[in-house]
């Protein structure tokens, strides 16, 4: 008998393809969030489970008795109660490596958008107010030869220095731990102390994962830090930065301005952002192109047959299981 697995957004049909060949597959027809309770319901008799953004936790695991794998469809797995499934010996999985690029792109994407005004300037031109070029309309700021922070040089803030080299950035970074000298070298970025990559950065860019000691990284304290002219940019995880105190800092000009592709509460965002001029928002896109989100799909497939067929998948989060 083949195992059956769920999943709980629609696919790309090559996946659910591959992934009909050796499972029983069924899925959830929308794309929206299943809240827990049906989704456990959903999963009563399930081996496996492919997650894409909804929540695995105690709720949903005590319905799934026969449940073997999480297989998550993206690099972040907060939403996935990881301890739960590990007393339980359920394999959970994620997909680290084929989303580094498009976050990247839409970090750096963001960070020009900040510091070049776009977003002001496309609704000046759509709100026709547009009526004569001048000299002093919607300056904004430099990016070449700035500084960037990166905080977490993870994959993601790896693929940020790439891109931050070609506009001739000094790059600065801080971590849980230094990286290898040759990759320092090779990204010609600095390792510095918290307090230096506050103070110094010109554009302070967030890469890490959450979790509590992460929660709210970035709050008053740090904001007062940093320069007033400098601009935070966050396609990590909302609840990194306490979006109350970014919403003060912004309004009073502690610092210049913000890109956010994440939010604390998301879909509901603070109020005050959305009154605010200099900030760019989007609606965590980080991986939303149609290269890359097949990749991810393909990679979590991978990694739940793998689980199923009794195999070690490549991109395991919890080894512990394997002890």
């Amino acid at each position: 008998m083949k195992p059956r697995i769920f999943v709980t957004r629609p696919l790309p049909a090559p996946v659910i393809e591959e992934l009909a060949r050796s499972c029983e597959v069924e899925s959830h027809p929308d794309d929206s969030a299943i809240p827990a309770a049906r989704l456990g319901e959903l999963c009563r008799n399930m081996d496996g489970l492919l997650v894409i953004a909804a929540p695995v936790n105690e709720e949903v695991l005590a319905q799934a008795p026969k449940l073997r794998v999480v297989a998550n469809c993206g690099v972040g797995y907060d939403h996935i109660d990881v301890a739960a499934c590990t007393r339980r010996g359920i394999v959970v999985t994620n997909t680290p490596e084929v989303v580094s690029d498009a976050t990247a792109d839409l970090t750096f994407a963001l960070l020009l958008a900040v510091a070049r005004r776009l977003p002001e300037g496309e609704r000046f031109i759509r709100q026709s107010q547009w009526e004569e070029w001048q000299w002093s309309l919607l300056w904004g700021t430099d990016v070449h030869r700035k500084i960037l922070g990166i905080y977490g040089l993870g994959r993601i803030g790896q693929a940020v220095a790439r891109r931050a080299r070609g506009f001739s950035m000094r790059i600065i970074y801080h971590d849980q731990k230094r990286r290898a000298e040759s990759l320092e070298q090779e990204l010609e970025a600095q390792f510095v102390d918290r307090e230096t990559l506050l103070r110094q950065s010109d554009f302070l860019s967030l890469h890490v994962p959450l979790a509590p000691e992460t929660h709210h990284l970035i709050g008053a304290p740090e904001l007062a830090q940093m320069k007033p002219t400098a601009f935070l940019i966050n396609t990590s995880r909302g609840p990194v930065v306490d979006e109350i105190a970014l919403a003060e800092a912004l309004r009073s000009r502690k610092i210049a301005g913000a890109a956010l592709d994440v939010f604390e509460a998301e879909p509901r965002l603070h109020p005050d952002l959305l009154a605010l001029a200099n900030v760019v928002l989007t609606p965590h896109i980080g991986t939303a192109t149609a290269e890359t989100r097949l990749r991810m799909a393909r990679l979590a497939a991978q990694n739940l047959l793998e689980a199923l067929q009794g195999r070690r998948p490549p991109n395991v989060v919890n080894p512990e299981v394997y002890k």
